[in-house]
């Protein structure tokens, strides 16, 4: 049996839960890291060198990095649901899964925990407000992208939606007052009617 190591308020291991999920795969989540802590003690680090979430274990074989995790699990068990058949479609949706680790993420990281993890007397304001606008940016790149294909790959779903998907859900919870972005909005509504969106993300908590 598939075991994902990490708790599941982390965006990351959401990232390869959502996935588990919509491949309907047989699991266990062992709570690591943030409160649960263990992450940084040495049976962990034999498998995740770097001490963070999430770990997939499988039988003897072992893999760190989130997005690395849903694209090995959309090999393995999704070709031609979760890993798109065609090739371009494959890149196109490899391509906005990096997208979303070199500019959404970073982008977003500030006003997260600027509003969820900081106390209110200690935020930076400013720094909040530039976080705002880059995520809104990066975002408006993404509406852009929505308005040629149903999801970011194409006309399906894929793997390049969901780490996109979390965090233009965070987005959403963030920035409720935000641009008129009607093809994320779309694509985003229709993310949330997704049964494995709706068991692993929308009742966790936002913290």
């Amino acid at each position: 049996m598939i075991k994902i190591w990490g708790r599941n308020t982390s965006v990351n291991v959401q990232k390869v839960m959502w996935a588990v999920s919509e491949l309907g795969l047989p699991h266990e989540r062992i709570d690591v890291g943030g409160a649960f802590g263990k992450n940084n003690e040495a049976p962990y680090l034999a498998m995740n060198p770097n001490g963070l979430v999430p770990t997939l274990e499988e039988d003897d074989f072992v893999l760190w990095e989130s997005n690395s995790v849903v694209r090995y699990l959309a090999s393995k068990f999704g070709p031609g649901t979760l890993e798109p058949v065609d090739l371009r479609e494959r890149a196109g949706a490899s391509r906005w899964m990096d997208w979303q680790l070199t500019t959404a993420g970073p982008a977003i990281h500030g006003l997260f925990w600027g509003l969820i993890r900081t106390a209110r007397e200690k935020r930076d304001h400013a720094h909040i407000d530039e976080s705002r606008r880059k995520t809104t940016a990066a975002m408006t790149i993404l509406n852009t992208q929505l308005g040629k294909t149903a999801y970011v790959a194409g006309d399906r779903f894929s793997m390049g939606d969901i780490p996109v998907g979390l965090i233009a859900y965070r987005y959403c919870r963030l920035v409720p007052e935000r641009p008129g972005l009607e093809n994320l909005d779309r694509w985003y509504k229709s993310l949330e009617q997704r049964p494995a969106f709706r068991e692993q993300i929308l009742p966790v908590p936002f913290v």
